[in-house]
């Protein structure tokens, strides 16, 4: 039972809330500049990849 109690843990879900709204956060951003400004598109990406780090450690601390 104690494997079920943790991945029910409210803490996990919250925390993948967040994850998910970094990644909207960074698609938004890739959107907002224009063609030529590599800046929007860096911070997309690192924004991206920060959100898909925070969210598959996430699911694989439910899994465990």
């Amino acid at each position: 039972m104690e494997s079920t109690q943790n991945a029910n843990s409210e803490q996990h879900y919250k925390i993948l809330v967040i994850a998910i709204a970094i990644g909207i956060t960074g698609v938004f951003i890739r959107f907002l500049g224009d063609e030529n400004s590599t800046y929007f598109s860096w911070i997309a990406n690192v924004l991206l990849i920060l959100a898909v780090a925070i969210g598959l450690r996430t699911v694989f601390k439910i899994i465990e």
